[in-house]
């Protein structure tokens, strides 16, 4: 792409699609208000703070790719020039789908702000503004990319892929959002068990004595009881989050991205499977009451609890994880056809290599 092409900003669009933007912006802006609430309230959702600065950025990475779509002047191999005779059909039944995204999104995220408005910060309204808000981003986009700048009409297989290149900035706020309390406290009963269970039929099966009664292990000398902390749903949303930028961010291919979200959600479940078997391990050895214990480092001085430094560990290592399988995602294999070729080639004309 010329230097001309991705010198393109949001002040080359017309002021039709520049007042689209700005209502964006004044949406997200409003999300952003209102889940901030729970960011600095639950630590679990913590990581909230890096949302809006993270969708920015995957906006600013695919920008080029962007302009590819929406500026005729800026056609590259990202964005093929497609035939624009396209059924009929099926461009207005697309185009009806996203306008009725468009306005249920409008509603939604009119009672999730009346919501918000009347009783104050809940989950089941800062999900509803979520929810609605990628309805109403990514209906926007595929509606405003009808036409070109210019305005050519814009092929429907490349109004869905800049479509799609917003499906980061536009989701990615659902993950931000605290669960419905009914759904959230079902994911961790289930958690909570399962962890429970396995913890307890491993340590039985190496020859510990314990028993479980519920989520509590009765260990010899006291109990340790798997509290909702330890159930992994706190990892399990920011390796979810992790995982999802850094599919956004360094891989191409759609079946890629799904497969490493894939992987944090299994690396946050083995990991936090991981901690709660060391914390019971520990518990054994120490005593329950060593599990709440600071540890005291000569140089870095009182560094947490056991159970805190523990928990920031599983989630530095899930991280760590998706970053070493990212080369491995990335790699391609050689072309072994044409590299036969070449051989064949060369041990039957040696002088054309030497030339």
């Amino acid at each position: 792409m010329s230097d001309s092409n991705q010198s393109r900003s949001l002040t080359d669009l017309a002021r039709g699609h520049l007042l689209l933007v700005a209502l964006l912006l004044g949406f997200a802006a409003y999300m952003t208000w209102d889940q901030i609430y729970w960011w600095q309230e639950r630590e679990d959702y913590s990581f909230g703070f890096l949302v809006p600065l993270f969708a920015l950025y995957v906006v600013y990475d695919r920008w080029p790719s962007i302009c590819s779509y929406v500026f005729p002047s800026a056609q590259s191999t990202s964005a093929p020039v497609v035939s624009s005779q396209q059924p009929g059909a099926l461009i207005k039944g697309c185009e009806y789908v996203a306008l009725a995204a468009f306005i249920a999104g409008l509603v939604l995220f009119a009672i999730g702000a009346l919501l918000r408005s009347v009783t104050g910060p809940q989950n089941p309204a800062s999900l509803a503004i979520a929810a609605s808000f990628a309805g109403i981003m990514l209906s926007t986009i595929f509606i405003m990319s009808k036409e070109q700048v210019d305005g050519q009409p814009m092929p429907l297989k490349n109004r869905l892929a800049l479509t799609a290149l917003f499906l980061f900035p536009a989701l990615i706020w659902l993950l931000s959002a605290p669960l419905v309390t009914v759904f959230e406290k079902a994911i961790r009963v289930f958690l909570l068990t399962k962890v429970t269970i396995v913890v307890f039929n491993l340590f039985d099966l190496l020859g510990y004595e314990l028993e479980r009664e519920g989520n509590v292990l009765l260990l010899p000398d006291g109990q340790v009881g798997v509290e909702e902390a330890c159930s992994g749903i706190r990892s399990l949303t920011a390796c979810l989050f992790a995982g999802s930028f850094l599919a956004a961010v360094f891989l191409k291919q759609l079946w890629k991205k799904v497969l490493l979200v894939a992987c944090a959600m299994l690396f946050a479940v083995l990991t936090n499977l991981l901690r709660s078997m060391f914390l019971t391990l520990w518990a054994y050895h120490h005593g329950s009451e060593a599990i709440d214990a600071h540890w005291v480092l000569p140089i870095l001085g009182d560094i947490g609890s056991v159970h805190d430094v523990t928990g920031m560990a599983i989630l530095f290592l899930t991280c760590v994880g998706l970053l070493l399988l990212l080369p491995i995602f990335n790699y391609s294999l050689p072309n072994w056809d044409e590299a036969a070729v070449d051989t064949v080639d060369g041990d039957a004309d040696p002088a054309a290599h030497s030339k």
